[in-house]
């Protein structure tokens, strides 16, 4: 059994509102602060990194180093509770970034490593 709503919400094949795993739930959470941009929620317009932008601005070194620095305050900022954020690289791949995050759950311990790149995964 499911313990955490999956992100995006959507229905199962039972036409319940679809669970996930705890696993599952921290990479949504890391998900939804990398690829949402401040402004974008009413009742808390500060929350997110806005990475989905930088996805589209001219790719180099300086946006790649720029980004590390970006999406690990936010991550600090909006998951303390969550997890421990251990390591973020950032890889300029020809016209895209990908980011790694390495993390280690609070509640479990366990260490974990979740790779997030460009567009086609922001529209997920």
């Amino acid at each position: 059994m499911a313990d955490y709503l999956d992100f995006p919400f959507h229905l199962d094949a039972r036409g319940r509102s679809a669970g996930t795993t705890p696993d599952d739930h921290v990479r949504d959470l890391i998900f939804q602060v990398l690829f949402t941009s401040p402004g974008e929620r009413v009742n808390r317009p500060d929350f997110g990194c806005g990475l989905r932008q930088l996805v589209f601005m001219p790719n180099s070194d300086a946006l790649a180093t720029a980004t590390q620095q970006l999406v690990q305050a936010s991550l600090q900022r909006w998951l303390q509770d969550v997890i421990r954020v251990e390591r973020v690289e950032v890889n300029s791949i020809d016209s895209s970034l990908e980011v790694t995050v390495v993390y280690t759950r609070l509640d479990t311990g366990e260490q974990r490593r979740d790779v997030f790149s460009g567009p086609a995964e922001a529209s997920r």
